[in-house]
Parts: structure tokens; C-alpha cells; sequence
């Protein structure tokens, strides 16, 4: 596995926590979890954003009332990088303009950088905290 920056100890907990749960340490599981261990709020939700024994994200999580502008955003992007998912009718809302407008920004970042490492190895980057 590559080099993972986590926010803190609850975010590495969580992110080896599901990978565990999921069976699965390919690059897409990686990504969805590293991006949605982020917050607090996702990781407690976790189970209305992916279900683990279908293996799938679960789009519908991007409404619930614990939402926030910035778990939503964290959401879409972590979906979108598990397999491209858009929004039906709000794709421009997966777009970095929109995305990247919170204060997780510097994790969205690593995320993308830990989803294309072969684009990013040149790329240093400096302490998310």
C-alpha cells in the first residue's frame, strides 16, 4: 500500500477498519475509504454511504439529514473516484469548483494523488495539518 497521510488516529483506525470489513485492499477501496475517513461524520455513517456486503457505494447517503455542505462534498468526490459516479442532474456539483470549496480540500487532494499514483509521483506534497 502507499503512503497514507491520515488527519488523525481515528482516520487510520477507520480507513484499516473497512478495508478489513471489506475484504478488499485494491486501489478503489483504498480511495473510498481513505476519503471518507476524513470526517467524523462519514465515518460514523459509514453504512449509509457503502454497504459492505454488496459491495457498492450507496448514493442515496448523499441525502441524508447528517449531511453537511462539506460531507457532501467529501461524498461526491469519494464516490466519483470509486468509480466515476455522478449525480443524475447535479454532475456539476462532482466538479472541483464545487467540490473543493471546504475545508477538507487538502485530504481530497491525497486522495486523488492515492488514486493516481502513476500522475502523481513527482508530485510532493506538504503537511494536510
Amino acid at each position: 500500500m502507499s503512503e497514507f497521510h491520515f488527519s488523525g488516529e481515528e482516520h487510520r483506525r477507520f480507513f484499516y477498519d473497512c478495508l478489513k470489513r471489506s475484504g478488499s485492499t485494491d486501489l478503489y477501496h483504498q480511495v473510498l475509504f481513505y476519503t471518507l475517513g476524513v470526517s467524523p461524520d462519514t465515518r460514523c455513517y459509514i453504512e449509509e454511504l457503502f454497504d459492505f456486503e454488496e459491495n457498492r457505494i450507496r448514493p442515496e447517503g448523499l441525502h441524508a439529514d447528517w449531511q453537511t455542505g462539506g460531507t457532501t462534498r467529501l461524498t461526491r468526490l469519494a464516490f466519483n473516484l470509486w468509480n466515476g459516479y455522478t449525480e443524475p442532474g447535479s454532475e456539476r456539483d462532482s466538479s472541483p469548483y464545487w467540490c473543493f470549496d471546504c475545508g477538507f480540500a487538502p485530504y481530497m487532494l491525497e486522495g486523488i494523488r492515492l488514486r493516481y499514483p502513476e500522475y502523481c509521483r513527482d508530485w510532493v506534497r506538504e503537511d494536510c495539518r
